[in-house]
């Protein structure tokens, strides 16, 4: 190993600092070799600063303290979801919560995402994500928060995503209000908008699901 670390922690922290994530590539103006920059990152990590996000993407702690002095933590935590697995959104238990559809808070990150099913967990949370057709990964917006651009589902799509993914288990109205959803603050557009997913789903079973929640 060699024995010239500080001068490279002084030189690796200064380029990344600013940076809400960063990779193996990010460094490269400084140090090529992947093998050595692992050895030093696993360092780094031990002593604090720095946190691993997922395989090869790491955070400055510097930066994480930064962004909490700002109140932008939150922010930071949902860009996080979008980035760490792509393309995704946040979706179901998380965007309920917000809406006041679930009352139960939430203790991951949950997205829905165009490739398989994953789950990142780091030192900032547990970040899960749930596969759904290319047809349905619709449905969100872009919102700049705390200086990030974050997809989040509309409550209406976050809703949809919910019982999808659920269909199988949700067999009549019982299992339906098993799931204790609070629509009082659903408006019609919001169900015209579940009902145009459901229409672009297609199968039987969400049209069933649908009237049972909304046609009683």
């Amino acid at each position: 190993m060699r024995n010239n670390l500080k001068p490279q922690i002084k030189k690796i922290i200064s380029l990344v600092r600013e940076l809400p994530y960063f990779s193996f590539e990010d460094l490269s103006p400084i140090e090529k070799n992947k093998d050595y920059l692992k050895i030093l990152l696993s360092r780094y990590e031990n002593g604090g600063k720095v946190v691993r996000l997922k395989k090869g993407s790491y955070v400055v702690s510097e930066f994480i303290d930064k962004i909490k002095a700002k109140g932008e933590f939150s922010s930071y935590l949902e860009f996080l979801a979008n980035i760490l697995y792509q393309p995704s959104y946040l979706s179901l238990d998380y965007i309920l919560y917000r809406h006041n559809i679930l009352t139960e808070l939430p203790v991951n990150f949950t997205s829905i995402a165009k490739n398989k099913t994953a789950i990142f967990s780091n030192k900032l949370g547990s970040f899960i994500y749930r596969k759904v057709k290319d047809d349905l990964f619709c449905g969100f917006k872009i919102k700049e928060e705390g200086g990030f651009s974050i997809a989040k589902a509309t409550k209406a799509k976050a809703l949809f995503d919910f019982i999808y993914l659920r269909k199988n288990a949700l067999t009549d109205k019982k299992a339906i209000e098993e799931l204790r959803l609070n629509l009082d603050d659903f408006a019609e557009k919001d169900i015209k908008e579940v009902e145009l997913y459901v229409k672009i789903e297609k199968s039987k079973k969400m049209k069933e699901i649908f009237k049972n929640i909304f046609r009683k």
